[in-house]
């Protein structure tokens, strides 16, 4: 063989050994993709749990969980949740399991401080099937084993905003609670808000009149359910000046006729506040007002009178009775302005007029341009005039009335710069809805310019001012 041949086959060897190479680093960079797919995968793939515990816990507590996941170790550093908020307190851990059914209790560091039930009683194991995709868990402990009796019962994701707000309508002072969601430390959402009346009675059972309407407990255990969640106020009543804040119109006989300042506080004063402070959808499509009895007339009175700031009302067993005919009258001059979710409710043991009188409030709601997908009234057997009975109702009540945010289709944010909300010329303001991986957000705004976040889920807009102008997002 010639010399030029020898060279041309070692010429081929090394071609040959080139592609070898070549075909081995496509190899090896597809081998080393997957790995890191595989990698990211198991370090997204994450349970994360939101917990509220029981108001008489001790300061300053650490908090553990021990489930099948790390041997029922009850007080490893390890596996201690970590402390969420300073006003509204909720403990959030987020942990890496396999796939499977995990089980698992809270505790404060040794198995006689575990969770128990309201009475501090043993409670099974809690499960849940992990199916591998990353998760939020929203849960709240009714009470530790080792600590019983009686005690204050709002869920550490609720507390006092102020014992001594400051009332300029009415040159009075009151005590103010909110309830935030378990995910709003979690997360960058903006929530709805329902302002409610009688306050002391709502979540605490040291504060109620006769017994609570466990708010708390209810709304966690909804976004446990993966309700998407709201902010909820609760406003003490006045005591001595109960009737004449919840009644629009003197009585002769009970008083009355301050239910146009209250009013006023909430929308002026209480709500400007509570915006400024939390992230709140403040728009009216997310507003609420509610409460029972004689909070039933005021938040009834106060969503037809305050249509452009509310757009839901939560009833239970309204008093209409003591400003009848007046309540019937004003909403008949009033009408229907904007759309609404009134939700209307009772029991039949109240009293004989109470729904005769709800049900000619619901006829003229219907007459006046609200049609039945709008307002609903219901008559519940056995219910009366009692906390136990509005706390057993609130479930389904702001089920029907306040419908959360929906995760697909168009998403009404309707914002509008000068009757609505006032805005300043040049003003940015951001806007955000739920995040929801891979969803994409598309963004229509007039009267102002987007100026970033066009396919995500938070904005920011730049207005013109005193212009009219919306955002609307549709998510897809």
């Amino acid at each position: 063989m010639s010399i030029g041949a020898n060279e041309q086959l070692e010429q081929m060897s090394l071609e040959f050994q080139t592609l070898e190479l070549t075909f081995s680093t496509i190899t090896m960079k597809i081998y080393l993709t997957a790995l890191l797919l595989l990698f990211a995968r198991i370090i997204s793939a994450q349970v994360t749990f939101n917990v509220a515990i029981p108001n008489n816990t001790p300061n300053n507590p650490n908090i553990y969980i021990a489930g099948n996941f790390n041997n029922w170790d009850a007080g490893n550093n390890t596996w201690k949740l970590t402390k969420q908020g300073t006003l509204c307190v909720v403990y959030s851990i987020t942990i890496n399991p396999a796939p499977g059914l995990l089980e698992y209790k809270f505790t404060r560091g040794t198995w006689p401080t575990v969770e128990g039930d309201a009475a501090g009683n043993y409670i099974p194991n809690r499960t849940f099937n992990y199916s591998g995709t990353p998760v939020t868990v929203n849960l709240t402990v009714s009470a530790w084993e080792d600590l019983n009796g009686s005690y204050h019962t709002y869920a550490s994701n609720t507390a006092i905003l102020s014992n001594n707000f400051y009332m300029p309508q009415l040159n009075r002072n009151r005590r103010i609670w909110i309830q935030l969601p378990l995910d709003y430390y979690s997360t960058t959402k903006s929530y709805p808000v329902i302002y409610l009346q009688d306050g002391q009675n709502l979540f605490d059972l040291v504060t109620s009149f006769s017994d609570e309407w466990a708010i708390d407990e209810t709304m966690n255990g909804l976004m446990s359910g993966n309700n998407y969640g709201a902010i909820i106020i609760g406003i003490d009543n006045g005591e001595q000046y109960r009737i004449d804040e919840y009644c629009p119109w003197n009585n002769p006989q009970y008083g009355g006729g301050q239910g146009d300042e209250y009013l006023d506080f909430i929308v002026e004063t209480l709500k400007p506040y509570v915006d400024e402070n939390f992230r709140t959808l403040s728009c009216r499509e997310y507003t609420g007002i509610g409460g029972s009895s004689l909070g039933g007339l005021i938040s009834l009175y106060g969503a037809i009178r305050d249509q452009e700031v509310f757009s839901r009302a939560l009833v239970f067993s309204p008093a209409f009775w003591i400003n009848d005919p007046q309540i019937y009258n004003f909403v008949n001059t009033t009408g229907k302005d904007a759309s609404m979710k009134i939700k209307l409710l009772c029991g039949d043991n109240e009293s004989s007029s109470m729904a005769p009188q709800m049900q000619q409030m619901y006829n003229l709601l219907l007459n006046e341009g609200f049609t039945t997908s709008e307002v609903s009234s219901t008559v519940i057997q056995g219910g009366q005039h009692a906390e136990w009975f509005w706390a057993e109702q609130f479930d389904d009540v702001y089920s029907w009335t306040y419908v959360p945010l929906p995760v697909s289709g168009n998403i009404d944010l309707t914002i509008t710069s000068g009757a609505g909300t006032e805005v300043c010329h040049d003003e940015v303001v951001n806007y955000s809805v739920a995040d929801i991986p891979g969803v994409e957000y598309n963004w229509t705004v007039s009267g102002g310019i987007l100026l970033s976040g066009q396919g995500t889920s938070s904005i920011s807009v730049q207005w013109s001012g005193n212009n009219a102008g919306s955002v609307q997002v549709t998510a897809q």
